[in-house]
């Protein structure tokens, strides 16, 4: 077994190493049908239930399963004993006090019902409290586990330096100079004869035992080796780990012209990595480039004002993918913030070759956690249209969707080969929900960890850029949903400062808040009054528009770009630091890059005079008409007046066409589900009958497209979807797209309906652009616009 080669000896005096592992169990080397007993350290590793003692102490519990030869990967337990959350008294951990739990289990392949084909590899550890809202794991937040071995097997093992149990073993953080000495203990699982090599030279060995310690001196800094070698007399059996200490830190300027991030020399073979790192001590960067391993030769530079650290790495082949990572201090691993393609160990595994052919596999058994991109003279894409000239903003039929539910193959491709679809009821603007880098795989895309990288589970960078060039050669804008509010702790503005004992970002974060100011928050909420993130987040909106050719953005939740601490009330209020927040950001964009649409989600639940400002100021705001749309369409008078939907009237009051009004998106129940399940039947006929809750929404669509201002679809909406918002057990869950609903005949009606609508519209802008028109959308049995040159007449009840 060879252990993690990246560790940090940090610089300090008076050397000592505690014998107490994050994790210690017994027996020490444990087979499957052993009884295991297993003892965390909870002042260890993040420190999730550090102090959790006195009338909490009873209250730890376990999390459990198995890695056996049919997992795919560390994340993949098996044979999980409990439910998350849940208060079994089975999975209750014993309290010992000092911080520490111990839990036994008796059999572990029959107290965890493993089939006896299956070989057990290793047992999965998590101690959590009873909501499972925290939970002592690795340093790295990763899960534990522990090894198991075959009943006959002869093994040996390093215990000493303390090793955090994560899937690879990984040593927990030491102190040690140059010229002092560390401590090292290995075990056996049967008495032999042992041997301890430092740097290739045996310092200790010991026959007939099952132990040996030795405490030899570090003359020298970087890399440094120990070996453990056992031999019972047959075969002899090896452990090993790496260790650095890094050499005093060189203090040097940054080179002229670089940024943060990723730089390329025009010579293709070497490349300037910048990392933005206020407050750390040591970065190291470890990658392809160094086979994985600690070396002095990349030990990054750091600046004088101690905010940056950087270092050119040459010798690169041209076109070749490396992998790399940075070793921050002495145990935070993360890569590069502004990288362009992220490896993930847990999700990879799942993207097929079809979508993203040639996908570079991840570096398994090296490294743990996600891994940044460095290519030079990466393959470029040959764009066909060079002088795209982006729809009038009053005139956007804007189509919201999803990739993962637009299609079964959820890919960038599929959404080409959908362009005459889209194209043909006359959509000249396509909103994709967020397609930058995200946790996991199936996702809306709101768990955002990387600004600059493309998720994969859709397909490769430069498909991502053909679907955007052939939308352009259809006339179809491309606007991207992005999330600035929030990033996850799988972030690198996470993961470097981090306060693991209380699983937020740490006080001295100079992106995140530590605590978000306002009540919609999920995950780890930006600070916009902070220069670091306004840098970032300026970045990343130019970089999609240089490198993509993007066409525009849709900001999620607007209200949350604030300081000031509100709640859901006072969050309505006019804030000018938000206010603020949000014109630098287009004030950063639009002028050097002209015509660029910039759409805010603010939905204020009052007359607003901050949107009219941000209307005033060039923004568009989506517009929520989801429940008085629907009441109409399932033939209820009451709350049903849709006058909302008109920028003018006096809830709006925008002075110009703002408002990107929408009877349906991704956030709201679908029209169509309510019409069948809710719609009125006490009439003279019914609403809940398909047909007629398909007329209901062509005669809403009449109202709808005709009034003046931008106005979105969310998918499907053109065919009557009618799949409830938490179809799947949630709002978030994967929904059939329900493409064979184009072979019944009333559903192409409808599409054919929103065709002739939308032309209508289109065709005649001096008509629908038109400021001087009136409207009486509530009183009476029929909705009414008209403008100088046109009038429109709909009955939308029975």
């Amino acid at each position: 077994m060879k252990k993690s080669l990246f560790l940090i000896i940090i610089l300090c005096i008076g050397f000592s190493v505690q014998a107490q592992r994050l994790l210690s169990w017994s027996p020490e080397f444990p087979i499957d049908n052993a009884t295991l007993s297993f003892t965390v350290d909870c002042n260890k590793g993040n420190q999730g239930l550090l102090n959790f003692e006195g009338g909490n102490s009873n209250n730890v519990y376990v999390h459990i399963g198995v890695i056996t030869n049919l997992s795919t990967g560390p994340g993949d337990w098996r044979y999980v004993k409990f439910t998350w959350g849940s208060t079994d008294p089975a999975a209750k951990a014993t309290p010992l006090g000092g911080n520490k739990y111990q839990y036994t289990i008796t059999n572990i392949r029959s107290y965890l019902a493993v089939p006896g084909a299956e070989t057990i590899r290793k047992v999965c550890v998590i101690f959590r409290n009873a909501t499972g809202s925290l939970k002592q794991v690795n340093v790295d937040n990763s899960d534990m586990y522990i090894p198991v071995y075959g009943s006959s097997e002869y093994a040996v093992r390093l215990n000493l330096p303390p090793f955090e149990p994560r899937y690879i073993p990984w040593i927990e953080p030491l102190s040690v100079v140059t010229g002092g000495n560390i401590n090292i203990t290995g075990v056996a699982s049967a008495n032999s004869n042992l041997t301890l090599k430092l740097d290739g030279a045996p310092i200790n060995t010991a026959a007939g035992a099952n132990t040996i310690s030795a405490n030899p001196t570090i003359a020298t800094a970087c890399t440094h080796q120990v070996f453990l070698e056992g031999n019972n007399g047959t075969i002899t059996v090896k452990d090993s780990f790496s260790f650095y200490i890094p050499p005093t830190t060189n203090i040097a300027a940054l080179p002229a012209g670089v940024v943060e991030g990723i730089n390329y020399n025009p010579n293709n073979t070497q490349v300037t990595l910048v990392l933005f790192a206020p407050g750390k001590n040591t970065v190291l960067a470890i990658g392809d480039f160094s086979n994985w391993t600690s070396q002095c030769s990349y030990q990054m530079n750091k600046t004088p004002d101690g905010n940056y650290f950087w270092l050119t790495i040459t010798g690169l082949t041209p076109g070749v993918e490396y992998g790399f990572q940075y070793l921050v201090d002495n145990s935070i691993i993360t890569t590069d913030p502004y990288t362009q393609k992220v490896l993930d160990p847990d999700n990879d595994q799942y993207i097929t070759p079809i979508t993203y052919p040639n996908l570079k596999p991840y570096p398994t058994g090296l490294t743990t956690g996600l891994v940044g991109i460095i290519q030079t003279a990466e393959p470029q894409y040959t764009w066909q249209v060079n002088n795209f000239v982006k729809p009038d903003k009053r005139n956007l039929m804007v189509y919201e969707l999803l990739i993962r539910d637009f299609t079964a193959e959820h890919s960038y491709q599929s959404l080409i080969d959908s362009l005459p679809y889209l194209k043909n009821i006359g959509i000249n603007t396509i909103e994709l929900m967020p397609v930058n880098e995200f946790d996991g795989n199936e996702s809306w895309g709101y768990n955002p960890s990387f600004y600059f990288a493309p998720d994969k589970y859709y397909g490769t960078k430069n498909k991502l850029k053909e679907f955007i060039d052939k939308c352009h050669l259809n006339g179809i804008a491309v606007i991207l949903d992005v999330v600035y509010n929030h990033c996850t702790g799988n972030a690198p503005q996470a993961k470097m400062y981090w306060d693991a004992a209380n699983n937020r970002p740490a006080a001295n974060n100079p992106w995140l808040n530590v605590t978000a100011p306002h009540p919609y928050s999920v995950f780890n909420d930006f600070n916009h009054t902070a220069i670091p993130t306004q840098y970032l987040v300026q970045r990343s909106l130019n970089f999609w528009i240089d490198e993509y050719r993007v066409d525009g953005y849709r900001l999620d939740l607007g209200k949350g770009f604030t300081q000031t601490v509100t709640n859901t009330t006072t969050v309505e209020n006019y804030d000018p630091t938000r206010v603020a927040n949000l014109k630098r950001y287009y004030d950063g964009t639009v002028p050097s890059h002209p015509g660029t649409y910039m759409i805010i989600e603010f939905l204020g639940t009052n007359p607003s005079q901050e949107e009219q400002e941000y209307a005033a100021h060039g923004f568009m705001l989506w517009g929520n008409n989801n429940a008085t749309y629907n009441q109409c369409t399932m033939g209820f008078v009451s709350n049903s007046d849709i006058s909302a939907i008109v920028y003018s009237n006096p809830l709006k009051n925008f002075n110009n066409p703002a408002e990107v009004g929408y009877m349906e998106s991704h956030d709201e129940e679908r029209l169509m589900y309510k019409n069948l399940t809710f719609g009125n039947s006490s009439g003279g006929y019914n609403v809940r009958n398909l047909n007629t809750a398909l007329a209901r929404q062509e005669a809403a669509a009449t109202v709808f497209f005709t009034v003046p201002g931008p106005k979105m679809i969310w998918q499907f909406g053109e065919r009557g979807y009618d799949i409830p918002l938490n179809f799947g057990g949630s709002n978030v869950a994967n929904k059939p797209p329900h493409w064979e609903y184009m072979l019944v005949p009333e559903r192409v009606h409808l599409y054919n309906a929103y065709k002739s609508i939308i032309q209508l519209r289109l065709d005649n802008p001096a008509i629908f652009n038109n400021t001087s028109f009136t409207y009486d959308f509530n009183t009476g049995l029929v909705k009414v616009d008209n403008f100088s040159n046109y009038r429109r007449l709909d009955k939308l009840y029975q």
